[in-house]
């Protein structure tokens, strides 16, 4: 393991806890509180401060602030945190602002993420494991990113909104509404546009499952009933599917907010459905 590193120019307040082989950069500010993980690496113009917790193994690019306060009119001013996981990468100009005190209490990233330059995670947000931020993606307050979940650059999603897990926002897109998991959100108002095909092959699902899955999407979103009446019925024409009852969980559990759904007008099979060769 390297040693732990500290140029001449950055300022480490005591009672930092920086873990061993960290490296800290020029100009970086680091304030008592924090808690670096092992092997992490800071370039330059990183702020750290006291409510941040970054784990292990993590690259941090110049000018990264992380654990700011919420910009959320009704936080008081309590403790709270930014926990950030393993082996995370945050490019220049990231920014990360910890929970509010009169909610969850703490903002969550996981574990191999990739944040890219300028983008942003909000106040009491849960991001899964895996997850790719592009260039000036925005997430609101609350949000949830489920594993795998990938955002287009300059996406940006609404406060409360959940994002599925392998699920995938284009890039531009406004997205207002949950989307489901697997599913592919393209436009400047984001409509379900069919479903993360490549993204499920890359994470070695198997072919009968894709299979299921799309048939249950097109069960969903056919229109005859509302979805969570239309989710009960996919549940009972395709109960020994795990994968299916994950993605009608997803519908069944989530807050009020209305689903981000095909176009209108499009039709079963048609040109919103992602369909290609197997």
């Amino acid at each position: 393991m390297r040693e732990t590193f500290i140029h001449p120019t950055a300022l480490v307040e005591p009672g930092a806890e920086l873990g061993q082989g960290v490296s800290v950069g020029p100009f970086c500010h680091i304030q008592a509180g924090a808690v670096i993980g092992d092997n992490s690496e800071l370039m330059s113009h990183v702020v750290v401060t006291d409510a941040a917790r970054i784990g292990a193994g993590a690259k941090i690019y110049p000018h990264a602030i992380l654990g700011c306060d919420p910009q959320n009119g009704k936080h008081k001013g309590g403790p709270t945190t930014l926990n950030v996981g393993i082996n995370c990468q945050i490019r220049e100009g990231v920014t990360m602002h910890r929970g509010s005190d009169n909610s969850r209490g703490y903002t969550s990233i996981g574990d191999n993420c990739q944040f890219l330059a300028y983008s942003h995670v909000a106040h009491d947000c849960d991001v899964g494991n895996n997850v790719t931020f592009a260039n000036n993606v925005m997430v609101g307050g609350h949000t949830v990113i489920g594993d795998y979940a990938i955002l287009g650059g300059g996406a940006a999603v609404h406060q409360f909104v959940r994002v599925g897990h392998h699920a995938f926002v284009g890039g531009m897109a406004a997205l207002a509404h949950d989307l489901i998991p697997y599913g592919s959100a393209i436009g400047v108002h984001a409509y379900l546009g069919g479903l993360n095909i490549i993204g499920m092959k890359r994470s070695g699902m198997k072919r009968s499952d894709i299979h299921d899955v799309r048939h249950a999407v097109h069960m969903l979103f056919d229109r005859t009933k509302p979805i969570r009446e239309r989710a009960k019925d996919v549940l009972e024409k395709m109960p020994h599917s795990p994968i299916v009852a994950d993605l009608i969980a997803f519908v069944q559990t989530g807050n009020k907010r209305a689903f981000c759904t095909p176009p209108l007008g499009a039709t079963i099979g048609g040109a919103w459905d992602d369909d290609e060769d197997e």
